[in-house]
């Protein structure tokens, strides 16, 4: 409690708007949607407007507020008024299903459901499934003008409606006298194991990674123009579209559909953006809309810094990014429980196919299985440590214990420092495959798959033989126009890797299954393959021959 009263006052949602209003930046264009532009003070009203309609239905400090919304102004808004309050935001994913968001509902322990018109029928099914959950949800408000259907004993009402509860209440509440360790921010993480739980983080976690990546690597100024296709309930994408860009008097265009190549580059082109934040599952059909004549090469001409995160992004697409469009793409490695990017690569300094450095603030460790630091150029899984890291997971005292260890989080993910002192990331700890006796990692053989001219996305997951020892399954989204050689791709892997690294099979998919926060559900992919496999009556090959050479070395 001393450390507590003793605490110096601050608030993310001031940090983000007020500010940039004391800076004198109210006329500076903060975010622009679909629907609207807003500068700083307009903002700074309509997050007022808002937060006074989340005090008149009673939304006190500390409470939850969940927000299933399209990326635009009442979302935006929604979720700085929330921290404002005093309350913690809980973006969660528009891709959840009824029965999908109900389970976030009921675990959060809401009493507030914020939703827009697009995903009213989803909440309709969630609401009197949370409630049977033992959910404490008592309150909808959906954009539109349905606010029907949710069941009963729930009260529910429009945007406009709570709006104009808070203009009776009287205007806009003062912002709460919050602190550092005060709770702000809850981003559910499903991982690949599809159990969502929510990584709680600080109002301080959010400054951290302003002044740490956002700052010192971004390197983000005010005339920046911000465009981002992860979304706002992804962390990556609130930093991107939002942390980064009003910390410093930056702007912000938000898109609430799914992007298409021909929509990021028209968007791109029609704003001038500056800063462009992908991911690898939208460089790769950029890249191949630009080679198919889909898109002018001078789309991004505007565009001084891109960025990848949520996986590792293949050298070829970096490469790809550089000589097509001009962008040097930093790759890094974040995650939700960081809040964002501790791994990356540098302006000027980017080595393709790497995650980079550690970004100033983190310290990074590789740790073998005795849980000890590992030499440069072996294996291990990635730890870090940084100040933005969350205070754990919401009500999840067992997995708490095996993911954080004092100040240090295991990550889960299996890496190597090379000699340059840059880090590779070889997957996820739990996918690295055992191949006659030798560790192989999904990455390096997806590295080479992906480099073919008709591989557009590939997951390499370990398929059990007759003898239950794992096989290497690739299974392969073709480019537009292909489709997959399956002699030609294994006879490829054999020219650039060990033999023993070559899938046995590879299987045809029309997408690849990934969670709602877009992480690959490789255990998805492994049930699909067996399942192929074992209706074709294909035979599983001897697990004998080069690899058993290859294991002797």
């Amino acid at each position: 409690m001393a450390e507590s009263s003793t605490a110096e006052s601050f608030n993310a949602a001031d940090y983000l708007v007020g500010r940039r209003l004391a800076a004198g930046d109210g006329d500076r264009v903060a975010v622009r949607a679909p629907s609207r532009t807003l500068t700083y003070a307009e903002l700074d009203t309509e997050i007022g407007r808002v937060a006074a309609g989340l005090a008149a239905l009673g939304v006190q400090p500390e409470q939850r507020v969940v927000l299933c919304m399209v990326d635009e102004v009442e979302l935006f808004a929604g979720i700085l008024a929330t921290m404002r309050l005093g309350a913690v935001a809980v973006p969660v994913s528009t891709m959840l299903r009824g029965p999908e968001l109900a389970v976030l509902v009921a675990d959060s322990r809401t009493r507030l459901l914020l939703c827009s018109a697009t995903f009213a029928d989803t909440a309709r099914v969630a609401v009197p499934e949370a409630l049977a959950r033992g959910g404490d949800v008592a309150e909808v408000v959906v954009t539109g003008d349905d606010p029907t259907g949710f069941g009963t004993g729930v009260g529910v009402r429009t945007w406009d409606e709570m709006l104009a509860a808070g203009e009776a209440l009287g205007g806009a509440p003062p912002a709460y006298d919050t602190w550092d360790e005060s709770q702000a921010l809850w981003l559910y993480t499903s991982g690949t194991t599809g159990k969502p739980k929510a990584a709680m983080h600080r109002h301080a976690d959010i400054r951290t990674v302003c002044e740490t990546y956002g700052r010192q690597v971004l390197g983000i100024r005010p005339d920046d123009l911000c465009l981002s296709v992860a979304k706002l309930f992804f962390a990556y994408g609130i930093g991107n579209s939002m942390f980064f860009p009003l910390s410093v008097g930056a702007a912000a265009v938000l898109e609430p559909s799914r992007p298409s190549p021909a929509l990021l580059a028209e968007l791109v082109s029609r704003h001038g953006v500056t800063m462009f934040f992908g991911t690898p599952s939208s460089y790769g059909p950029l890249l191949a809309a630009g080679e198919a004549g889909q898109i002018d090469p001078g789309a991004f001409a505007t565009v001084r810094r891109g960025v990848s995160a949520g996986e590792a992004l293949p050298a070829r697409m970096v490469n790809g990014m550089r000589e097509r469009f001009g962008v040097e793409v930093l790759d890094g490695i974040g995650s939700t429980e960081a809040l964002h990017i501790y791994l990356s690569n540098r302006p000027g300094e980017v080595a393709p196919g790497t995650s980079g450095v550690p970004v100033p603030g983190y310290d990074v460790e590789i740790r073998g299985s005795d849980g000890r630091p590992v030499p440069d150029g072996e294996t291990g899984t990635l730890y870090v440590r940084g100040d933005s890291i969350c205070t754990g997971y919401w009500c999840r005292t067992a997995t708490n214990r095996l993911v954080f260890e004092g100040e240090w989080l295991r990550t889960g993910d299996t890496y190597v420092r090379n000699p340059d002192g840059t880090y590779t990331c070889l997957g996820r700890t739990d996918d690295v495959l055992k191949v006659g006796g030798i560790w192989v990692t999904p990455a390096e053989v997806e590295e080479r798959l992906v480099a073919h001219p008709s591989v557009g996305e590939v997951v390499v997951v370990a398929v059990p033989d007759a003898d239950g020892l794992d096989l290497p399954v690739a299974c392969v989204v073709p480019r537009e126009g292909h489709t997959v050689d399956e002699p030609a791709l294994v006879a490829w892997c054999r020219e650039g890797l060990a033999s023993f690294k070559r899938p046995r099979h590879v299987l045809a998919i029309d997408d690849v299954p990934r969670t709602a926060t877009g992480k690959v559900q490789r255990f998805r992919l492994r049930e699909l393959a067996a399942e192929r496999l074992a209706a074709s009556g294909t035979p599983a090959p001897a697990q004998g021959g080069d690899v058993e050479l290859e294991a002797v070395r």
